[in-house]
């Protein structure tokens, strides 16, 4: 049965590209975004599909490295090589970027993408004092808003954001119903099986068909840890995966350490449970907009306590018997944060801890592998 929906997935998956062609070619658009502190709302209430572009993919890097320096972070390359070599669907789909200040190296990567197609990029601020941080970021916000009624030649209203949060509220509470599932003892999905799932349904043009797909993955799965189906079991090492976003690509580390007997069953990183936030829906939209998106906790911000509470959480709620906390390389952020991560999980809970620096190539697999093995001995 679990078979049976992942190859409805891919059925959608093959079918959405489809879908957001038609959906063009009614006169409405596709808006790319490259980091969750965007609010994709203002997308989906200016009637344009919101699409997630970093690249997750190593094909594209040699080209992007023509351009931008070698020793830079693949998600970045990957990025740029994706629109330099126009590979990338999605892209091509978008009419314009929405981006936004999470590293220095991103910034000005978008300033030379720019030359490939409109880039419109948010000035996040670095930390999340409201006092100081609010007022700036929610201005932004209104400013995104006119420049995606000018892109799209739609109003943006506040009835139509409010309608927007509703419904992206909706997909984020099937996601987190989605990877709420691997708190069960043993887990009913693989950590691959996740990453699959999170992935393609990110990109669907209907976010009704996403949202109904993985509640019916949540409910099958719910019935299979009523009659104990797992493909582990009770003493298969539960790891919990923090650090930088992972998707179909850039998946290595995820495969290794489940080709090596243990189970991913928590993603701490945006593309996992950083996606479960809720937007209050009583507010005023734009300032609910604003404050939901700043507090969010990437490594961006100093400090980032908020990084460390859901660790704290996810630590205890998901019954996990290590961390690894994965960083791409010239990710300095993630890879100094590293040292906070590592006292949390050690000094705090006990558990081992394991930091891997890495890139998306295949070349240092075996390495990391020898790692992982020594790591899982631990547990």
């Amino acid at each position: 049965m679990k078979e049976e929906l992942l190859k409805k997935l891919q059925q959608i998956t093959e079918q959405n590209l489809l879908d957001i062609e038609a959906h063009k070619e009614k006169g409405n658009h596709a808006i790319g975004f490259y980091c969750l502190y965007a609010p994709t709302e203002l997308a989906v209430a200016a009637d344009a599909i919101p699409l997630p572009l970093c690249g997750t993919r190593q094909a594209p890097i040699e080209a992007a490295e023509e351009v931008l320096p070698r020793n830079l972070c693949p998600l970045i390359k990957s990025s740029y090589g994706f629109a330099a070599t126009d590979t990338c669907p999605f892209f091509k789909f978008s009419d314009i970027i929405v981006a936004d200040t999470t590293c220095d190296g991103k910034k000005k990567m978008f300033e030379i993408m720019n030359d490939i197609k409109p880039v419109h990029v948010l000035q996040l601020p670095q930390n999340q004092d409201t006092l100081i941080s609010l007022p700036p970021w929610k201005a932004e916000i209104e400013k995104l808003i006119t420049v995606l009624e000018k892109r799209t030649d739609r109003p943006i209203t506040t009835e139509k954001i409010k309608n927007a949060i509703s419904l992206m509220n909706r997909e984020r509470r099937a996601k987190k119903r989605l990877m709420d599932v691997t708190k069960a003892k043993p887990s009913p999905l693989t950590g691959m099986e996740l990453v699959e799932i999170l992935f393609k349904t990110g990109f669907f043009a209907d976010k009704e068909k996403g949202i109904d797909l993985m509640n019916e993955i949540s409910d099958l799965c719910h019935k299979l840890i009523e009659g104990r189906e797992s493909p582990y079991t009770d003493k298969t090492p539960r790891i919990l995966m923090t650090g930088v976003p992972v998707g179909l690509g850039s998946d290595k580390v995820v495969k290794v350490i489940e080709q090596c007997g243990a189970n991913v069953v928590a993603f701490e990183n945006c593309s996992g449970y950083k996606q479960t936030f809720q937007v209050d829906e009583t507010k005023d939209p734009i300032m609910a907009l604003a404050e939901q998106y700043l507090s969010i906790p990437c490594s961006v911000m100093s400090p980032n306590q908020g990084r460390m509470d859901m660790l704290k959480e996810m630590i205890t709620e998901f019954s996990v018997d290590g961390v690894v906390d994965l960083t791409w390389q010239a990710c300095h952020t993630y890879n100094i944060e590293s040292f906070h991560v590592s006292k949390l999980v050690q000094d705090t809970f006990g558990l081992p801890f394991l930091h891997l620096e890495t890139d998306y190539s295949e070349s240092d697999t075996e390495q990391l592998r020898v790692r992982i093995q020594a790591f899982l001995e631990m547990i």
